[in-house]
């Protein structure tokens, strides 16, 4: 049987030869080559993660994603208003569970060295921290079955185990606080500075009480640095918050979070410029970005989440999603890595704020 059916083997297809050896247009100047971490290059020291980071930038893949959120924290980082010398307004934003895994000591990290202007969390992101200074939480496993975890009185979050007891231990704690709280409310109601609680007011004066620099909102409270929790009710504390109203009523605390979408609106507002570092989605990412949308967007934004924009979820939209509402600026820096936190924010963390506060 004769297989080239009545090709001539001696010459190649011209359709195929002009399908494989197309020519290609000249390359954009400024075009960037593809380029990895050569160890050799750090025979006679150690690599840094600062060094790691940046080589990352070249590296293709998620991994450049990270070199460019570093690139645009430093910015954040660096700029100052030529008139005022007035720095970004930077807002952190993250999810409960980030709190309850190690994360937490980075997050507190950049609030005790104020290097963050104003933070938004979930309820969880903010009792969590309290109850870390009552009492330890566990690394555990994934596949862990719940029924049994259920019986031991264990609660788990991903890979970490949390003592039931441990959300007793917060009860014993914040009860009082609660108590003292109501009490100062009812007392206002006859002066002519009544006392209107909000959800910052309440994590303020929690990270007051706790009194424990292992605590990301006590350096909040310390530094006068807001925390904005828009869904305060949703977590243990919202238990707590609702028991409360059995033992205290006929009276109650009362928790205005108009006051505090005031209040983080005129943040956005008055920045000089404004900058938008968000691990995770839903509520405390859309909520900067809608403070921002109130001066017609951030400058920089950085979002890091592992969520797809295929559902058309909030945690899943890109940044340019957030630009089409005005929320960031058309001409803004920004990128989404897609990681999770855990792995690569220490990275970014080492690379940026940390590695300024070395040199400085």
């Amino acid at each position: 049987m004769d297989l080239t059916n009545g090709l001539n083997n001696s010459v190649a297809p011209s359709g195929a030869t002009d399908a494989v050896l197309k020519p290609s247009d000249p390359v954009p100047e400024g075009a960037i080559p593809v380029q990895g971490l050569d160890f050799n290059h750090y025979a006679d020291r150690n690599v840094t993660v600062a060094d790691m980071v940046e080589a990352m930038s070249t590296m293709g893949f998620q991994a450049s994603s990270v070199g460019q959120a570093a690139k645009i924290i430093n910015g954040m980082r660096e700029w100052k208003d030529a008139e005022t010398g007035q720095g970004t307004t930077i807002f952190l934003g993250y999810t409960s569970n980030l709190i309850s895994s190690g994360l937490r000591e980075t997050l507190r990290w950049l609030v005790e060295h104020k290097h963050v202007s104003a933070i938004v969390t979930t309820a969880g992101g903010v009792e969590e921290d309290f109850i870390k200074c009552l009492a330890n939480t566990y690394l555990g496993a994934f596949s862990t079955p719940g029924a049994a975890l259920r019986k031991q009185g264990m609660n788990r979050i991903g890979n970490l185990y949390v003592p039931n007891s441990n959300y007793c231990a917060f009860e014993d704690w914040i009860v009082p606080i609660l108590d003292q709280m109501l009490e100062e409310q009812e007392a206002s109601k006859k002066t002519d500075d009544p006392i209107h609680w909000t959800p910052s007011k309440v994590i303020a004066r929690l990270g007051k009480e706790i009194n424990d620099e292992r605590s990301v909102y006590y350096w909040a409270y310390k530094n006068n640095i807001p925390v904005f929790c828009p869904a305060l009710t949703d977590g243990s504390l919202g238990d707590m918050l609702y028991f409360h109203t059995f033992k205290s009523s006929p009276e109650q605390l009362r928790i205005d979070i108009v006051e505090d979408i005031r209040r983080i609106n005129t943040i956005a507002v008055r920045a000089k410029r404004a900058g938008m570092i968000v691990l995770g989605g839903g509520i405390v990412k859309h909520h900067i970005a809608n403070a921002c949308l109130m001066r017609n967007g951030a400058e920089s934004a950085v979002y890091i989440n592992t969520a797809q924009e295929f559902d058309g979820s909030d945690a899943g939209a890109r940044p340019d999603e957030a630009v089409s509402w005005g929320k960031i600026k058309a001409d803004a820096e920004n990128v989404k890595v897609y990681a999770e936190a855990t792995v690569v924010f220490p990275m970014i963390v080492a690379a940026t704020f940390a590695n300024a506060t070395a040199k400085a």
